[in-house]
């Protein structure tokens, strides 16, 4: 099957973003622990068809999704994850802060406003209350981390892959703003936090893939201003 995926290790691909999936999509990463695999964000849902055929070029024609986790609340991360959970029965996972939000169809917050379009409310099914969060999955397991200031609500992901800690660090570069309830001193807090990790490779929301704990780095620290 043909596939614009973009493989970064052997278990960790990008399936959808950008000139993968549809213009204005945040990117949209798919992580596979042996039998089971998550989605990481959903793009506005525009270019949903070639997101499922990504995840089906990657893992076969009968995925097994254990959780689709949405890092925050914004259109270009979660139009489409209502249409990604019926068409891969996968429940939705985010933290409670920006769930509220997704719920309530808040299009300001959300951002969809942003994009010319309103966002349908839709349910959340897990909300990571807290500061962080593990889940087991297949033969391995990710956590969920609070990392706010971009939203009240947004979190990062951390798993390990082939000996590598791979970081879902979904808008590290922000931007702030006070639509989106942005507030500057969290999203500092939350870079310092970020640095801490040592990740080894960066997954972005937009600007792409950092390999190397330098790299990661000097990506991250950028924004420390």
């Amino acid at each position: 099957m043909m596939s614009n995926a973009v493989k970064i290790t052997d278990t960790i691909w990008q399936v959808g973003g950008d000139g993968l999936s549809a213009a204005g999509d945040g990117a949209v990463y798919l992580a596979c622990f042996g039998a089971s695999a998550v989605l990481i964000d959903a793009g506005c849902g525009y270019g949903h068809a070639t997101i499922i055929a990504n995840i089906h070029a990657c893992i076969g024609p009968q995925p097994k999704i254990d959780y689709l986790f949405l890092t925050h609340c914004h259109y270009d991360h979660t139009g489409g994850a209502d249409a990604l959970r019926r068409k891969l029965g996968c429940p939705i996972v985010a933290h409670e802060q920006d769930a509220a939000f997704l719920e309530s169809g808040n299009s300001d917050v959300t951002a969809a406003s942003w994009y010319n379009d309103t966002l349908a409310p839709f349910i959340v099914d897990h909300k990571v209350r807290g500061a962080e969060e593990s889940f087991d999955i297949g033969t391995g397991s990710i956590k969920a981390l609070h990392a706010p200031g971009h939203s009240p609500g947004s979190m990062v992901l951390i798993t390990e892959s082939r000996g590598q800690k791979v970081l879902f660090g979904q808008d590290v570069h922000g931007p702030l703003h006070p639509s989106l309830l942005s507030n500057r001193d969290d999203y500092i807090a939350s870079l310092f936090m970020l640095l801490g990790l040592e990740a080894d490779i960066l997954c972005e929301g937009h600007f792409g893939i950092y390999r190397g704990r330098d790299k990661v780095k000097q990506f991250i620290e950028s924004f420390v201003l």
